[in-house]
């Protein structure tokens, strides 16, 4: 088992936990994930590390409650036990000093967006981070964020925090008033990730996303989580999850994510059922 040492509240959707796993912590680098899987009867899903500290032997992980899976892991307390935790998963983020790095999170991207910028500003690069969220609420570590950059931007889509603009919007006023980037890397939901592509691309910058599409194994044998990636087929788990912008094929993607939308709700509206008792009874 997998102790939970920390429970916090980021957002009321958006929680952050901190877990004893001193073997993973000793090995993750920034841009890998872990799968898990919380009690014996439970789903594997894959959460990007958003943190880690090798003395102590933790890892953070900061989780959506949006599906039944990351909302049943809300219910878990201080000291409560997860059963399975594999990783170090994936490739990790190439870094280097490339110059002038934009690090764009949006929405939960934030979290794996966080040790990425970190690792690129102890490189040398100067790091512009661009963070957004559809709301204030929902807006997760600005000053993480804040620590770890030269300079940061934020953005809310309907105006209640910072600059009433999409992520990707700010990216291309800072091109405009003269920033010349080198590198760029975006996370986030998968239509940011598009427009962050179309952007980058408009810009001419070398620019790479973080996939997340469905995942069951993580270590590349189930190959569900097959994207195309200039054409040819990938594994996100494992030729992954960082791929060049300009060459995934965001459009299956999106058709993938789709695929078990009706089964996904029908879990959740399950789980909920049960857990308030058959309360429509």
């Amino acid at each position: 088992m997998f102790k939970v040492r920390k429970k916090e509240a980021l957002t009321p959707q958006t929680k952050l936990y901190l877990i004893e796993a001193p073997m993973i912590a000793s090995k993750v680098l920034p841009g890998q994930f872990v799968v898990l899987r919380i009690h014996e009867e439970g789903e594997r899903i894959p959460l990007t590390v958003a943190d880690f500290d090798r003395k102590e032997g933790t890892l953070t992980l900061i989780v959506q409650e949006i599906g039944k899976t990351t909302k049943e892991m809300g219910t878990l307390k201080e000291g409560d036990g997860i059963l399975d935790l594999v990783g170090p998963l994936g490739k990790a983020t190439h870094i280097e000093e490339f110059g002038t790095v934009a690090c764009v999170g949006g929405g939960i991207g934030i979290a794996p967006v966080y040790p990425i910028a970190r690792a690129m500003r102890e490189a040398g690069n100067k790091v512009i981070s661009i963070i957004g969220a559809r709301g204030k609420d929902l807006l997760i570590l600005e000053k993480e964020m804040a620590e770890v950059s030269d300079e940061i931007y934020v953005t809310t889509d309907d105006g209640s925090y910072g600059k009433k603009a999409f992520v990707t919007q700010e990216l291309e006023r800072l091109v405009e008033e003269g920033y010349k980037f080198d590198f760029a890397i975006g996370i986030g939901p998968v239509p940011m990730m598009r427009a962050f592509a179309m952007s980058t691309m408009k810009c001419d910058i070398p620019a790479k996303v973080s996939l997340n599409p469905i995942m069951i194994d993580g270590t590349g044998m189930c190959g569900v989580c097959r994207v195309s990636v200039a054409g040819k087929t990938r594994f996100a788990c494992v030729d992954g999850p960082e791929f060049d912008a300009s060459e995934v094929d965001f459009d299956l993607l999106c058709a993938r994510q789709a695929t078990y939308i009706d089964e996904e709700k029908e879990s959740l509206d399950r789980y909920e059922h049960h857990k308030c008792g058959g309360c429509s009874e």
